[in-house]
């Protein structure tokens, strides 16, 4: 059974989205605060974080700057609807996705899930090699790894599946939305900037900006040297 965790101090909203997705079949659990957030994340006891950008103590932003350096762990950030600013400071900072306030619990959940499920999907690639190398990148499916000359690539869970797809089409062209879909497993909504800047992420962790390259009006290309 899946863990999940829950960080945002409205008693209300907790209670709604634990008692819907516990009748979803996932095991939740919740702290009201971003300090209490941050131990319990922490913990690696949760396969998926849920939290707010707007707490008591902490804030979400916050949190995630604390955790990102101990922790790989899936977190979706619940923003402000509207706030555009929240929402790409926290990609920018290891968020894997974001779900504008207020949300409908069946929407959350399906955001958890296609996280899950990708998570999942990438470590039951038996037929796959059981690495991926291009341009002095290493990329390992099952183990979820990554490394450049051999130096380790601490990515995010979002940031990894679309490593992944790129690396698998080295040399062509990918398409915004092909990422979306098979990266982030849903389809890729108007104006939303979140497949920008977590490849903007990925370019600044491989050190090589050269590596992804920007194809104006059709997508992305991972370069074949």
């Amino acid at each position: 059974m899946s863990r999940v965790l829950l960080v945002d101090d409205d008693a209300l909203l907790t209670e709604l989205l634990t008692e819907y997705l516990t009748a979803e079949g996932l095991s939740v659990n919740s702290v009201p605060d971003g300090e209490a957030g941050v131990q319990e994340i922490l913990s690696g006891q949760y396969d998926v974080v849920v939290l707010d950008s707007m707490m008591p103590k902490m804030n979400g932003l916050d949190v995630l700057k604390n955790v990102r350096n101990q922790s790989s762990v899936p977190v979706i950030m619940l923003t402000a609807k509207g706030d555009d600013i929240d929402r790409i400071i926290g990609l920018e900072m290891g968020a894997d996705d974001y779900v504008p306030k207020p949300c409908t619990p069946r929407e959350l959940l399906a955001r958890i899930n296609a996280i899950l499920r990708r998570a999942q999907q990438s470590g039951e690639q038996t037929s796959s090699p059981n690495s991926i190398s291009v341009s002095d990148v290493v990329l390992y499916p099952a183990k979820r790894q990554a490394s450049i000359k051999d130096v380790p690539l601490e990515l995010t869970s979002t940031e990894f599946n679309l490593l992944e797809v790129l690396m698998r089409h080295a040399g062509q062209v990918v398409s915004k939305e092909t990422l979306s879909v098979e990266a982030l497993d849903r389809k890729l909504a108007k104006f939303d900037r979140s497949i920008d800047v977590h490849i903007s992420s990925i370019r600044h962790k491989l050190g090589d900006a050269s590596l992804i390259q920007t194809v104006r009006g059709l997508g992305y290309l991972f370069v074949k040297n």
